[in-house]
Protein backbone atom coordinates (compact mmCIF):
# COMPACT_ATOMS: atom_id res chain seq x y z
CA UNK A 1 0.00 0.00 0.00
CA UNK A 2 1.01 3.56 -0.57
CA UNK A 3 2.31 5.31 2.53
CA UNK A 4 2.02 9.04 3.24
CA UNK A 5 4.06 11.19 5.55
CA UNK A 6 4.06 14.93 6.15
CA UNK A 7 7.40 16.69 5.82
CA UNK A 8 8.49 19.87 7.56
CA UNK A 9 8.73 22.72 5.05
CA UNK A 10 5.56 21.73 3.16
CA UNK A 11 4.64 18.84 0.93
CA UNK A 12 4.29 15.12 1.54
CA UNK A 13 6.09 11.91 0.67
CA UNK A 14 4.59 8.53 -0.16
CA UNK A 15 5.82 5.16 -1.26
CA UNK A 16 4.25 4.06 -4.53
CA UNK A 17 2.98 0.58 -5.29
CA UNK A 18 5.92 -0.09 -7.63
CA UNK A 19 8.43 0.56 -4.84
CA UNK A 20 9.54 4.04 -5.89
CA UNK A 21 8.87 7.18 -3.85
CA UNK A 22 6.89 10.33 -4.69
CA UNK A 23 6.88 13.74 -3.05
CA UNK A 24 4.31 16.48 -3.69
CA UNK A 25 4.95 20.15 -3.08
CA UNK A 26 2.87 23.30 -3.44
CA UNK A 27 4.49 25.56 -6.03
CA UNK A 28 1.95 28.41 -6.04
CA UNK A 29 -1.50 29.27 -7.32
CA UNK A 30 -3.04 29.33 -10.80
CA UNK A 31 -3.44 33.00 -11.71
CA UNK A 32 -6.64 32.31 -13.65
CA UNK A 33 -8.49 29.94 -11.30
CA UNK A 34 -6.81 30.58 -7.96
CA UNK A 35 -6.38 26.84 -7.46
CA UNK A 36 -3.39 25.49 -5.60
CA UNK A 37 -0.70 24.11 -7.92
CA UNK A 38 1.22 21.02 -6.82
CA UNK A 39 4.31 19.40 -8.29
CA UNK A 40 5.32 15.74 -7.99
CA UNK A 41 8.91 14.57 -7.59
CA UNK A 42 9.99 10.96 -7.99
CA UNK A 43 12.96 8.95 -6.78
CA UNK A 44 14.19 5.47 -5.94
CA UNK A 45 14.54 6.06 -2.19
CA UNK A 46 12.80 8.10 0.47
CA UNK A 47 16.04 9.94 1.21
CA UNK A 48 16.49 10.98 -2.42
CA UNK A 49 12.92 12.29 -2.67
CA UNK A 50 13.18 14.05 0.70
CA UNK A 51 16.27 15.99 -0.48
CA UNK A 52 14.58 16.94 -3.75
CA UNK A 53 11.49 18.10 -1.89
CA UNK A 54 13.51 20.18 0.57
CA UNK A 55 15.36 21.86 -2.31
CA UNK A 56 12.14 22.56 -4.20
CA UNK A 57 10.44 23.98 -1.10
CA UNK A 58 13.41 26.31 -0.55
CA UNK A 59 13.32 27.51 -4.16
CA UNK A 60 9.55 28.13 -3.94
CA UNK A 61 9.97 30.10 -0.70
CA UNK A 62 12.78 32.25 -2.15
CA UNK A 63 11.05 32.77 -5.50
CA UNK A 64 13.82 30.93 -7.39
CA UNK A 65 11.73 27.96 -8.50
CA UNK A 66 11.43 27.47 -12.27
CA UNK A 67 8.94 25.03 -13.73
CA UNK A 68 10.91 22.49 -15.84
CA UNK A 69 10.55 23.18 -19.57
CA UNK A 70 9.08 20.20 -21.42
CA UNK A 71 10.12 21.54 -24.83
CA UNK A 72 12.62 19.36 -26.68
CA UNK A 73 16.06 20.67 -27.51
CA UNK A 74 15.22 20.29 -31.21
CA UNK A 75 12.16 22.56 -30.91
CA UNK A 76 14.10 25.08 -28.84
CA UNK A 77 16.95 25.22 -31.36
CA UNK A 78 14.42 26.00 -34.12
CA UNK A 79 12.96 28.85 -32.03
CA UNK A 80 16.40 30.11 -31.07
CA UNK A 81 17.65 30.30 -34.66
CA UNK A 82 14.57 32.24 -35.80
CA UNK A 83 13.77 34.47 -32.83
CA UNK A 84 17.04 35.20 -31.05
CA UNK A 85 19.63 35.63 -33.81
CA UNK A 86 18.21 38.40 -36.02
CA UNK A 87 21.41 40.39 -36.58
CA UNK A 88 24.17 37.82 -36.98
CA UNK A 89 26.20 37.73 -40.17
CA UNK A 90 25.06 35.44 -43.01
CA UNK A 91 28.14 33.21 -42.76
CA UNK A 92 27.64 32.82 -39.02
CA UNK A 93 23.95 32.01 -39.39
CA UNK A 94 24.66 29.42 -42.08
CA UNK A 95 27.34 27.87 -39.86
CA UNK A 96 24.96 27.69 -36.87
CA UNK A 97 22.21 26.13 -38.98
CA UNK A 98 24.62 23.51 -40.31
CA UNK A 99 25.84 22.62 -36.81
CA UNK A 100 22.26 22.34 -35.52
CA UNK A 101 21.18 20.17 -38.46
CA UNK A 102 24.19 17.85 -38.67
CA UNK A 103 25.24 17.51 -35.04
CA UNK A 104 22.96 18.86 -32.32
CA UNK A 105 19.55 17.61 -33.48
CA UNK A 106 20.63 14.05 -34.40
CA UNK A 107 22.47 13.52 -31.11
CA UNK A 108 20.43 15.48 -28.54
CA UNK A 109 17.34 16.82 -30.30
CA UNK A 110 14.85 14.42 -28.68
CA UNK A 111 15.96 15.35 -25.16
CA UNK A 112 13.70 17.68 -23.21
CA UNK A 113 15.43 20.85 -22.05
CA UNK A 114 14.64 19.99 -18.45
CA UNK A 115 16.23 16.54 -18.84
CA UNK A 116 19.47 17.58 -20.54
CA UNK A 117 22.35 17.11 -18.10
CA UNK A 118 26.04 18.07 -18.06
CA UNK A 119 26.86 14.37 -18.44
CA UNK A 120 24.74 14.21 -21.62
CA UNK A 121 26.68 17.15 -23.06
CA UNK A 122 30.06 15.71 -22.05
CA UNK A 123 29.25 12.35 -23.65
CA UNK A 124 28.16 14.18 -26.81
CA UNK A 125 31.45 16.11 -26.95
CA UNK A 126 33.45 12.95 -26.33
CA UNK A 127 31.66 11.17 -29.20
CA UNK A 128 32.49 14.07 -31.51
CA UNK A 129 36.16 13.79 -30.54
CA UNK A 130 36.15 10.05 -31.22
CA UNK A 131 34.85 10.63 -34.77
CA UNK A 132 38.12 12.37 -35.59
CA UNK A 133 36.75 15.90 -35.88
CA UNK A 134 39.24 18.72 -35.50
CA UNK A 135 39.29 19.99 -31.86
CA UNK A 136 38.44 23.49 -33.06
CA UNK A 137 35.38 22.12 -34.89
CA UNK A 138 34.29 20.28 -31.73
CA UNK A 139 34.71 23.48 -29.75
CA UNK A 140 32.62 25.40 -32.30
CA UNK A 141 29.82 22.82 -32.12
CA UNK A 142 29.84 22.98 -28.33
CA UNK A 143 29.86 26.79 -28.55
CA UNK A 144 26.63 26.85 -30.56
CA UNK A 145 24.95 24.52 -28.05
CA UNK A 146 26.22 26.60 -25.14
CA UNK A 147 24.93 29.83 -26.69
CA UNK A 148 21.50 28.35 -27.41
CA UNK A 149 21.17 26.98 -23.86
CA UNK A 150 22.37 30.28 -22.39
CA UNK A 151 19.41 31.98 -24.06
CA UNK A 152 17.09 29.35 -22.60
CA UNK A 153 18.63 30.09 -19.21
CA UNK A 154 18.09 33.85 -19.57
CA UNK A 155 14.39 33.51 -20.35
CA UNK A 156 13.74 31.04 -17.54
CA UNK A 157 13.53 27.72 -19.36
CA UNK A 158 16.57 26.41 -17.45
CA UNK A 159 18.03 26.91 -13.99
CA UNK A 160 21.60 26.20 -15.11
CA UNK A 161 23.31 25.71 -18.45
CA UNK A 162 24.23 22.00 -18.77
CA UNK A 163 26.87 22.87 -21.37
CA UNK A 164 28.65 25.24 -19.00
CA UNK A 165 30.91 22.72 -17.24
CA UNK A 166 32.10 20.64 -20.18
CA UNK A 167 35.72 19.54 -20.68
CA UNK A 168 36.67 20.43 -24.25
CA UNK A 169 39.55 19.07 -26.35
CA UNK A 170 42.71 21.11 -26.42
CA UNK A 171 43.17 23.11 -29.59
CA UNK A 172 46.61 22.98 -31.13
CA UNK A 173 47.31 26.27 -32.84
CA UNK A 174 48.46 26.07 -36.44
CA UNK A 175 51.71 27.81 -37.14
CA UNK A 176 51.33 30.94 -39.21
CA UNK A 177 53.29 31.00 -42.45
CA UNK A 178 54.10 34.59 -43.40
CA UNK A 179 56.20 35.30 -46.46
CA UNK A 180 59.91 35.80 -45.76
CA UNK A 181 61.88 38.75 -47.09
CA UNK A 182 63.04 37.07 -50.30
CA UNK A 183 59.54 35.63 -50.82
CA UNK A 184 57.97 39.07 -50.45
CA UNK A 185 60.33 40.37 -53.13
CA UNK A 186 59.48 37.43 -55.42
CA UNK A 187 55.76 37.98 -54.88
CA UNK A 188 56.00 41.68 -55.75
CA UNK A 189 57.85 40.83 -58.95
CA UNK A 190 55.27 38.17 -59.83
CA UNK A 191 52.23 40.45 -59.41
CA UNK A 192 53.72 43.29 -61.47
CA UNK A 193 51.44 43.94 -64.43
CA UNK A 194 48.79 41.48 -63.21
CA UNK A 195 45.14 42.60 -63.22
CA UNK A 196 44.88 42.45 -59.41
CA UNK A 197 48.33 43.88 -58.74
CA UNK A 198 47.01 46.87 -56.76
CA UNK A 199 44.66 44.67 -54.72
CA UNK A 200 47.43 42.22 -53.77
CA UNK A 201 49.80 45.10 -52.99
CA UNK A 202 47.23 46.72 -50.72
CA UNK A 203 46.53 43.41 -48.98
CA UNK A 204 50.23 42.78 -48.33
CA UNK A 205 50.96 46.21 -46.87
CA UNK A 206 47.76 46.94 -44.92
CA UNK A 207 46.78 43.52 -43.54
CA UNK A 208 43.21 43.98 -44.76
CA UNK A 209 41.11 40.84 -45.13
CA UNK A 210 40.01 39.77 -48.62
CA UNK A 211 36.36 40.62 -47.89
CA UNK A 212 37.39 44.06 -46.61
CA UNK A 213 39.33 44.77 -49.80
CA UNK A 214 36.42 43.68 -51.99
CA UNK A 215 34.11 45.96 -49.97
CA UNK A 216 36.43 48.99 -50.00
CA UNK A 217 34.79 52.10 -51.49
CA UNK A 218 36.48 55.22 -52.78
CA UNK A 219 34.91 57.28 -50.00
CA UNK A 220 36.95 55.12 -47.60
CA UNK A 221 40.21 56.28 -49.24
CA UNK A 222 41.41 59.67 -47.98
CA UNK A 223 44.31 60.65 -50.19
CA UNK A 224 44.80 63.99 -48.42
CA UNK A 225 45.20 62.38 -45.00
CA UNK A 226 46.90 59.26 -46.36
CA UNK A 227 44.34 57.07 -44.62
CA UNK A 228 42.11 54.09 -45.32
CA UNK A 229 38.88 53.43 -43.42
CA UNK A 230 37.67 49.84 -43.07
CA UNK A 231 33.92 50.23 -42.59
CA UNK A 232 32.49 47.14 -44.25
CA UNK A 233 33.26 43.84 -45.92
CA UNK A 234 31.67 42.21 -48.94
CA UNK A 235 30.56 38.73 -47.96
CA UNK A 236 28.94 35.92 -49.89
CA UNK A 237 25.91 34.22 -48.35
CA UNK A 238 26.29 30.45 -48.39
CA UNK A 239 22.58 29.73 -48.77
CA UNK A 240 21.58 32.12 -51.56
CA UNK A 241 25.07 32.63 -52.99
CA UNK A 242 24.34 36.38 -52.99
CA UNK A 243 26.79 39.09 -52.01
CA UNK A 244 26.04 41.74 -49.40
CA UNK A 245 27.84 44.38 -47.35
CA UNK A 246 28.23 43.64 -43.65
CA UNK A 247 30.16 45.32 -40.84
CA UNK A 248 33.83 44.44 -40.30
CA UNK A 249 34.62 41.25 -38.42
CA UNK A 250 35.55 43.21 -35.28
CA UNK A 251 32.11 44.84 -35.32
CA UNK A 252 33.49 48.36 -35.59
CA UNK A 253 35.24 50.47 -38.25
CA UNK A 254 38.99 51.06 -38.09
CA UNK A 255 41.46 53.55 -39.54
CA UNK A 256 44.70 52.51 -41.20
CA UNK A 257 47.58 54.87 -42.01
CA UNK A 258 49.50 52.79 -44.56
CA UNK A 259 52.88 53.41 -46.12
CA UNK A 260 52.80 56.17 -48.79
CA UNK A 261 53.53 53.49 -51.42
CA UNK A 262 50.08 52.02 -50.75
CA UNK A 263 48.37 55.35 -51.39
CA UNK A 264 50.43 55.77 -54.57
CA UNK A 265 49.29 52.33 -55.71
CA UNK A 266 45.64 53.26 -55.03
CA UNK A 267 46.02 56.48 -57.06
CA UNK A 268 47.18 54.30 -59.97
CA UNK A 269 44.19 52.03 -59.34
CA UNK A 270 41.85 55.01 -59.68
CA UNK A 271 43.43 56.02 -63.00
CA UNK A 272 43.22 52.44 -64.28
CA UNK A 273 39.58 52.17 -63.18
CA UNK A 274 38.66 55.39 -64.96
CA UNK A 275 40.15 53.94 -68.14
CA UNK A 276 38.04 50.82 -67.72
CA UNK A 277 34.92 52.95 -67.17
CA UNK A 278 35.53 54.86 -70.39
CA UNK A 279 36.11 51.61 -72.29
CA UNK A 280 32.94 50.01 -70.88
CA UNK A 281 30.73 53.00 -71.66
CA UNK A 282 27.07 52.36 -70.86
CA UNK A 283 27.91 48.85 -69.61
CA UNK A 284 29.72 50.29 -66.58
CA UNK A 285 27.91 49.38 -63.30
CA UNK A 286 29.80 50.57 -60.22
CA UNK A 287 26.87 51.89 -58.20
CA UNK A 288 28.69 51.17 -54.92
CA UNK A 289 31.81 53.10 -56.06
CA UNK A 290 34.06 50.14 -55.24
CA UNK A 291 37.83 50.48 -55.45
CA UNK A 292 38.41 47.02 -56.91
CA UNK A 293 36.05 45.85 -59.67
CA UNK A 294 35.90 43.79 -62.83
CA UNK A 295 36.22 45.56 -66.24
CA UNK A 296 32.53 46.53 -66.09
CA UNK A 297 32.51 48.03 -62.61
CA UNK A 298 30.89 45.08 -60.88
CA UNK A 299 32.20 43.71 -57.60
CA UNK A 300 34.85 41.01 -57.68
CA UNK A 301 34.09 37.54 -56.38
CA UNK A 302 36.22 35.86 -53.75
CA UNK A 303 36.87 32.87 -55.98
CA UNK A 304 38.08 35.00 -58.91
CA UNK A 305 40.63 36.77 -56.71
CA UNK A 306 41.59 33.52 -54.96
CA UNK A 307 42.29 31.66 -58.21
CA UNK A 308 44.48 34.47 -59.50
CA UNK A 309 46.37 34.63 -56.22
CA UNK A 310 46.96 30.86 -56.14
CA UNK A 311 48.21 30.89 -59.73
CA UNK A 312 50.72 33.64 -58.97
CA UNK A 313 51.88 32.24 -55.64
CA UNK A 314 52.41 28.80 -57.21
CA UNK A 315 54.54 30.38 -59.93
CA UNK A 316 57.10 31.43 -57.32
CA UNK A 317 57.18 28.02 -55.64
CA UNK A 318 54.80 28.67 -52.73
CA UNK A 319 51.66 26.69 -53.66
CA UNK A 320 50.52 26.24 -50.03
CA UNK A 321 50.45 29.95 -49.25
CA UNK A 322 46.95 31.30 -48.58
CA UNK A 323 45.59 34.77 -49.28
CA UNK A 324 45.23 35.21 -45.51
CA UNK A 325 48.99 34.71 -45.19
CA UNK A 326 49.43 38.18 -46.71
CA UNK A 327 47.72 39.50 -43.57
CA UNK A 328 50.11 37.50 -41.39
CA UNK A 329 53.03 38.81 -43.43
CA UNK A 330 51.95 42.41 -42.84
CA UNK A 331 51.69 41.82 -39.08
CA UNK A 332 55.13 40.22 -38.87
CA UNK A 333 56.74 42.90 -41.02
CA UNK A 334 55.14 45.59 -38.84
CA UNK A 335 56.46 44.05 -35.64
CA UNK A 336 59.91 43.52 -37.09
CA UNK A 337 59.92 47.14 -38.23
CA UNK A 338 59.39 48.22 -34.62
CA UNK A 339 55.63 48.87 -34.47
CA UNK A 340 54.23 48.37 -30.98
CA UNK A 341 51.70 45.60 -30.45
CA UNK A 342 48.82 48.04 -29.88
CA UNK A 343 49.36 49.69 -33.27
CA UNK A 344 49.48 46.29 -35.00
CA UNK A 345 46.31 45.22 -33.19
CA UNK A 346 44.42 48.33 -34.31
CA UNK A 347 45.63 48.02 -37.90
CA UNK A 348 44.53 44.38 -38.06
CA UNK A 349 41.21 45.04 -36.32
CA UNK A 350 41.73 42.48 -33.55
CA UNK A 351 39.50 42.82 -30.49
CA UNK A 352 42.41 42.93 -28.06
CA UNK A 353 46.17 43.32 -28.04
CA UNK A 354 46.28 40.07 -26.06
CA UNK A 355 44.87 38.21 -29.07
CA UNK A 356 47.50 39.79 -31.35
CA UNK A 357 50.22 38.76 -28.89
CA UNK A 358 48.83 35.23 -28.79
CA UNK A 359 48.98 34.91 -32.59
CA UNK A 360 52.33 36.62 -33.11
CA UNK A 361 54.04 35.86 -29.80
CA UNK A 362 56.91 34.05 -31.48
CA UNK A 363 57.76 37.23 -33.41
CA UNK A 364 57.83 39.37 -30.29
CA UNK A 365 59.96 36.69 -28.58
CA UNK A 366 62.56 37.11 -31.33
CA UNK A 367 62.38 40.87 -30.86
CA UNK A 368 62.93 40.49 -27.11
CA UNK A 369 65.99 38.30 -27.76
CA UNK A 370 67.35 40.97 -30.09
CA UNK A 371 66.70 43.58 -27.40
CA UNK A 372 68.52 41.43 -24.86
CA UNK A 373 71.48 41.07 -27.24
CA UNK A 374 71.60 44.83 -27.77
CA UNK A 375 71.58 45.36 -24.01
CA UNK A 376 74.34 42.78 -23.59
CA UNK A 377 76.51 44.60 -26.14
CA UNK A 378 75.91 47.84 -24.24
CA UNK A 379 76.81 46.22 -20.91
CA UNK A 380 80.02 44.76 -22.35
CA UNK A 381 80.99 48.11 -23.87
CA UNK A 382 80.51 49.85 -20.51
CA UNK A 383 82.36 47.15 -18.55
CA UNK A 384 85.31 47.07 -20.94
CA UNK A 385 85.73 50.86 -21.08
Amino acid sequence: MAQKKNVSGGGSIRKRSNGTWEARCCIGYDSATGKLLRKSIYGKTQKEVREKLRQMATEVDTGEYIEPCKQTLSAWLDDWLVEYLPNIKPHTRASYETIVRLHLKPALGNKKLCELTPVDVQKFVNRLCHTGLNPKTVKNIHGVLHRALNQALRIGFLRVNPAGVCNLPQIVKNEITPLQGNEVAAFLRAIHGERFEKLFFTALFTGMRQSELLGLQWKDVDFNAGALYVRRQLQKEKVRAAYRFIEPKSGKPRKILPAPAVMTSLRKQRVAQNQLRLAAGSAWENADDLVFTNPFGQHLTHMTVYKDFKRIIASIGLPNTRFHDLRHTFAVLSLQAGDDIKTVQENLGHHTAAFTLDVYGHVTDDMRHQSANRMERFIQSVVSS
